[in-house]
């Protein structure tokens, strides 16, 4: 017995034949002089006659009135009514009988509004482009499936006109940050995604193997290396936007496969990531958000008004947590409190764990942590009057880590030591000492500041989407089969 589903697709191909008995290819026109819908409502004057227009688009409402047909198009700027006039196209009236919700058409006629005061094209020629077989959602107020939503995009964007939005505002705040960069002086540059090394992070690589030369390769955990490379070669101001790969856990926050920004300034420090970070995030506000610098995030709102707070790592930890950065045994305590399995952790693991646990969620405005432990800082410049803390800051906005920035360590003696001090706590077996890093820090890499910001999070919180899936295009999912 037929399914209501099978039954409509069916009645949609029985529809797709009888447009191809019209003599007419349902999948093989190209149009010409389509105009965004956006750009003919802005265009419209009121009392001006005779104006005309052509758009085009996928039809998401339907009206079938007898003589008349309302019909609602979405294009990627919005949408627009059209209006089918059997008296107006009395040749292709049965092809306008025809039509489906979901179907993707042009329409070119005179534009006017209706009694109800609704802008509408008059069709006076009818173009179909694409045949919809699959039924669409039942309503096209929104796919509501969140997994449905995510696994098929393709309907998710023209049925949910904010996912639309969302991801046209995360394609323009990138342009602006390469425009803002730019403009610094900046050079926008391109480093391996494939390396023979997994470097520049501490995180679990994806591997895959190159066939010609027989040798194992890692996606990049982070860029950071190659960059410092350029560094050294005479390139003194620096970034990359581009993907990065972390073989670890996928959750509202993560996904394995992710969108960093990373810049690096010769002759600049830690001080200086906080200011250029400041004003990204700040020129994005005024540009995409309306200049509205108290912005919600889920339950939260975030004030983003400049200057930011600068706090000190260990301030914070003794603020949320009542411990001493220096009181060991009294943070081994706080951990067990915390049901946090301590015993076999290392005394900067457990503080850190610590941290996490207490401090980050009271950091609501953004926040820079600066000053970390300088071991848990390999690729960081000591401070010069304390070598035990790292010129290091973190930024964290509604409870969620957002930038991480260092004054870079160039020395490159104290960098092979902290290598090896890494490499000898580490039991993944992947792990290696980057030795031509090291033969690049003795050609001499100038003092500099580097930063890193997740994109990913930050068009999170300046869309309010509270989970990474919702600002990605294609996350990766469960494979449907397993569910």
């Amino acid at each position: 017995m037929q399914t209501e589903v099978e039954r409509l697709e069916e009645q949609r191909q029985k529809r797709l034949d009888k447009i191809r008995e019209l003599g007419i290819d349902p999948y093989g026109v190209r149009v010409e002089n389509v105009e965004p819908s956006s750009q003919i409502r802005a265009r419209y004057e009121e009392e001006t006659e005779g104006q005309r227009a052509k758009a085009a688009g996928r039809i998401v409402l339907l009206r079938d009135c007898g003589k008349l047909i309302f019909l609602t198009l979405r294009d990627s700027s919005g949408a627009i009514q059209l209006g089918l006039n059997k008296r107006r196209m009395e040749e292709q009236w049965s092809l306008a009988k025809l039509l489906e919700l979901g179907d993707i058409i042009a329409g070119e006629g005179e534009l006017s509004r209706t009694r109800t005061g609704e802008l509408t094209i008059w069709v006076e020629t009818l173009t179909f482009l694409s045949k919809s077989i699959n039924q669409p959602p039942e309503k096209f107020h929104g796919l509501a499936d969140v997994d449905m939503r995510y696994r098929q995009r393709y309907v998710d964007l023209w049925a949910n006109p904010e996912v639309m939005e969302r991801f046209r505002l995360r394609s323009q705040m990138i342009t602006s940050i390469r425009n803002l960069l730019s403009d610094k002086g900046f050079l926008e540059v391109e480093t391996p995604m494939m390396q023979s090394i997994a470097g520049g992070a501490a995180a679990k690589p994806f591997i895959t193997h190159h066939n010609t030369l027989d040798m194992d390769l890692f996606m990049r955990i982070a860029p950071e290396l190659f960059l410092k490379r350029l560094l050294v070669g005479g390139m003194e101001k620096i970034f990359e936007i581009n993907r990065s790969y972390r073989n670890e856990g996928i959750d509202t926050k993560h996904n394995p496969e992710f969108t960093m920004m990373e810049l690096y300034q010769a002759y600049a420090d830690y001080s200086d990531m906080m200011d250029i970070t400041e004003e990204i995030v700040c020129s994005l506000i005024e540009e995409h958000c309306g200049g509205n610098y108290k912005l919600k995030f889920g339950d939260l709102e975030v004030d983003y008004t400049r200057p930011w707070r600068r706090a000190k790592y260990a301030d914070l930890l003794k603020e949320y947590s009542g411990c001493d950065i220096t009181d060991i045994k009294g943070l081994r305590e706080k951990a067990r409190q915390l049901h946090i399995k301590e015993d076999q952790m290392d005394d900067l693991v457990v503080i850190n764990e610590v941290f996490e646990e207490t401090v980050e969620q009271h950091l609501i405005n953004p926040t820079f942590v600066i000053d970390y432990p300088a071991k848990l800082c390999p690729l960081t410049r000591r401070k010069a009057d304390n070598p035990e803390i790292a010129e290091r800051f973190e930024l964290f906005a509604a409870k969620m880590e957002l930038a991480n920035a260092y004054t870079e360590l160039n020395d490159p003696a104290v960098q092979e030591e902290n290598f090896r001090i890494q490499l000898h706590g580490q039991q993944d077996t992947m792990a290696t000492m980057d030795e031509d890093f090291i033969n690049a820090l003795k050609y001499g890499m100038p003092p500099a500041g580097g930063l890193g910001v997740g994109i990913d999070r930050l068009v999170m919180l300046l869309t309010n989407a509270t989970s990474i899936r919702d600002v990605i295009l294609f996350p990766l999912l469960k494979s449907a089969k397993q569910d």
